[in-house]
């Protein structure tokens, strides 16, 4: 069952979604050397609290934490904990904010100090592929649209897109129907219509696509320890436009790379 948002439920995950945008300005302060990702997560959790909200990950399905922190070849789902940040990293900081009944998601992924130009062409496809995602999710297209340009604009730079976790409805649940795949066929998949919340997620790895799940049940690394990247926004599909909903611009003015 998709659930269709009224104007009026959109804007309220567009709250949600500000108090995340800038949960995240605050935790893009700290990604640097020598920081614990522990520390990041502490960072996170105390402002969106501190804002009225309650963070949508944690105690999500048992998960832990208000981040998932990804570092280097771990994809999606990893656990903040004592890990220190090092020259050369990337890290992927996913995040929820649930306000006034709804939840919001977005996701971005930083390098630290100076990493390899592979990697930096890594980050800047996947970015660069979640803007072509959102630029194919108009009304009356198909989730398939989506995930095909995704799919099409990485691997035609020789990366690969994880096929066993995408995106997905977001709303009074954080994860809904429908599923929004990073790959696809155009034309195929359900049909975008007014009121639509989704969750736009391109995951794509340097290497193979192939996955692995550690021990912990959550943490998803590349199966031959390549890096992997992960760009997320919110976004609401109406009949005259797709706004965008979450936002980047909090961690793009106060990370310094």
């Amino acid at each position: 069952m998709i659930h269709y948002k009224t104007r009026e439920e959109v804007e309220i995950i567009k709250e949600s979604a500000l108090i995340l945008g800038k949960a995240h300005g605050e935790v893009a302060k700290y990604v640097k050397e020598g920081v614990k990702t522990s520390f990041l997560d502490k960072i996170a959790e105390e402002y969106i609290r501190d804002s009225g909200g309650v963070p949508s990950f944690k105690g999500y399905n048992g998960f832990p934490y208000a981040l998932c922190i990804s570092v280097n070849e771990v994809v999606v789902h990893g656990f903040p904990g004592e890990y220190v940040l090092k020259d050369g990293d990337i890290i992927s900081i996913d995040c929820g904010v649930f306000h006034q009944g709804y939840h919001s998601d977005s996701a971005y992924s930083y390098p630290v100090g100076e990493v390899s130009p592979e990697v930096v062409a890594l980050l800047k496809a996947t970015k660069e592929s979640l803007y072509l995602g959102i630029e194919n999710a108009i009304f009356e297209n198909r989730v398939g649209d989506i995930g095909n340009a995704i799919q099409k604009y990485v691997e035609a730079q020789g990366y690969t897109v994880v096929r066993e976790l995408v995106g997905h409805g977001v709303g009074k649940s954080l994860h809904e129907a429908p599923e929004v795949p990073n790959y696809g066929k155009r034309g195929s998949g359900p049909l975008l219509k007014e009121g639509l919340v989704i969750a736009i997620e391109p995951m794509v790895n340097l290497g193979t696509r192939n996955v692995v799940q550690e021990r912990d049940g959550w943490t998803i690394r590349t199966a031959d320890r390549k890096p992997s990247a992960h760009y997320e926004h919110t976004v609401a599909i109406f009949k005259d436009k797709t706004e965008v909903l979450t936002t980047h611009r909090y961690i793009e003015e106060n990370f310094k790379s």
